[in-house]
């Protein structure tokens, strides 16, 4: 994966439950990406930090989310 993209991966299993997995995300703005997602599929069972949920954000992110 190259600097910058990122994905949002939503796996539905046989029985309907589903997971969603975030990649190129730095810090909590994985997050705030699947928000409305986490919402509309319903209740929450288990919240997974990846090791990028623990990076920091690089300043121009940071600034893009602020405006």
């Amino acid at each position: 994966m190259t600097p910058g993209n990122r994905i949002i991966e939503i796996t539905v299993n046989p029985k309907g439950e589903t997971r969603i997995q975030t990649k190129g995300f730095a810090g909590a703005s994985c997050r705030n990406a699947t928000r409305d997602l986490e919402k509309a599929l319903g209740l929450v069972q288990s919240d997974q930090p990846t090791a990028e949920f623990y990076q920091s954000q690089p300043a121009h992110q940071q600034q893009e989310q602020r405006q």
